[in-house]
């Protein structure tokens, strides 16, 4: 059997870059930012058409820093990029304690751009938020998505709380809890009715107070007399066809009975007519006195003497 566990495990919680911030006049800032996209163009231009793009580039950035300076305009670096490791003259992004171009700063697995929206960190580095659930949030052992809130702990796995439910009958557990089998969760009523061993009786499930007979297990208040349903109070029963009975049920199913006084012979018998007697009790119907085989009557059902029998029907 085992208990049900739910232990929370803390959601990681979605980080956000620093707001980009400009060091010279708003003109510089968007100038030095439309570069920026004509750099990535011109990266994209020159993967398939092999040109010196970095060169072009370099010579770009040297030209318009010239110009600027003739205009009496100083620009200087707001930091070296983590991703490309060039300087960074336009909007500067901050985030996991680099600078970045904003289009640099991407998740480590789909190369999403980051910069406009939340972000998970893992080992130093950036993730969106499916790919980071998909790459590291527990797995529930159910549905084997990943679990993005809730984690219970159970059975040694991981479940989305909606997902940890009975095997057989599908009902969430509540307080009672839920017994285990096979590595499979079960409610307490679906648990008893497919495994506990059932009464001899009744056939429903046993579960404290039984007694052990006949190859089987039985409610106290279930082992009694087959016949009569009297329980046993001598502390002893009979058995026949593997069911119990008290003494004057297992002999008349035996028809062991005494045809003259009732009660169960055990153990001198006489047998006449088809029928058992107690020795004592073999005796002619008129007289009373003992018959002995060969030397009775019988009429009606009765059993007499031969003098008794002549004197009443000869």
């Amino acid at each position: 059997l085992s208990a049900m566990s739910s232990t929370p495990v803390p959601v990681p919680k979605p980080l956000h870059p620093s707001p980009p911030r400009t060091e010279a006049a708003w003109q510089l800032d968007e100038l030095l930012t439309d570069l920026g996209h004509t750099q990535s163009k011109l990266a994209a231009a020159g993967q398939g058409a092999r040109m010196p793009t970095e060169s072009l580039l370099d010579n770009m950035l040297d030209s318009l820093t010239k110009d600027l300076q003739e205009l009496g305009i100083t620009a200087a670096p707001t930091g070296v990029c983590a991703a490309c490791r060039k300087p960074i003259a336009g909007k500067v992004l901050t985030a996991l304690g680099k600078t970045w171009h904003p289009e640099h700063f991407t998740c480590a697995r789909c190369g999403q751009e980051l910069d406009k929206g939340p972000f998970f960190e893992q080992g130093g580095q950036a993730f969106c938020e499916e790919d980071y659930h998909q790459a590291f949030s527990p797995r529930c052992a159910y549905c084997a998505g990943p679990i993005r809130e809730k984690v219970l702990t159970a059975l040694e796995q991981t479940w989305h709380p909606e997902h940890f439910f009975c095997a057989h009958c599908g009902k969430v557990f509540g307080d009672e809890g839920f017994l285990e089998r096979n590595g499979k969760p079960y409610c307490r009523q679906d648990f008893l009715a497919m495994f506990a061993p059932k009464c001899q009786g009744c056939e429903r499930p046993v579960t404290d107070n039984y007694l052990s007979a006949l190859q089987g297990v039985w409610h106290t208040e279930c082992f009694v007399c087959t016949e009569c349903l009297s329980g046993f109070t001598g502390g002893s029963f009979f058995e026949l066809e593997g069911r119990p009975y008290c003494e004057l049920h297992f002999h008349q199913r035996q028809g062991t009975i005494c045809h003259g006084c009732g009660r169960p012979v055990t153990g001198r018998c006489i047998t006449a007519a088809g029928r058992r007697y107690h020795p004592e009790h073999f005796t002619c119907t008129y007289c009373l006195g003992r018959l002995h085989k060969g030397t009775f009557r019988e009429c009606g059902d009765k059993m007499y003497c031969q003098p008794c029998h002549d004197k009443l029907f000869v």
